[in-house]
């Protein structure tokens, strides 16, 4: 195992085990939502919006049960479903503000916590930091892309 390997695997449990609250459940969670309800908002990364059969695939959700979750987020206002411009067929979910909030209300790290952790950096220690975790997050986007998944 290569150290770069093993750094992340001991690196990743560390600031999970640092920033991460108790699961939320409906009655804990601000806006209501289930654990399964904020982990689909949370799974809508792409700004131009995410597929709903690929977040359906991703999560290992059939259709209908993704189309019910679905329908109670746009409800609540936290996404909207729009049809693709180059396949009516296909549906686009796309977070709104407020679906945006709430990924982080409801997200099992603590943005308070994180935000204390990024404070324990300096400024040029920080931007490494958060450009780092962001290449590791768009690197794992390509690898869930290339393996099949969305």
């Amino acid at each position: 195992m290569s150290p770069d390997v093993l750094s992340v695997m001991r690196g990743y449990p560390r600031i999970y085990f640092a920033c991460h609250v108790e699961h939320r459940t409906r009655d804990r969670s601000v806006r209501g939502l289930t654990g399964r309800e904020a982990g689909l908002l949370a799974h809508v990364t792409d700004p131009a919006g995410t597929g709903a059969g690929d977040l359906a695939r991703h999560l290992g959700l059939a259709a209908s049960t993704l189309s019910a979750a679905l329908g109670r987020l746009e409800g609540l206002g936290l996404i909207r479903l729009e049809a693709d411009e180059g396949d009516a067929r296909r549906r686009i979910v796309r977070l709104t503000d407020e679906g945006r909030a709430a990924v982080v209300e409801d997200s099992v790290l603590d943005a308070g916590r994180v935000e204390r952790l990024l404070a324990t950096l300096d400024e040029e220690e920080r931007g490494r930091a958060v450009s780092g975790l962001a290449l590791l997050a768009e690197a794992a986007d390509r690898l869930r892309r290339a393996e099949g998944g969305a």
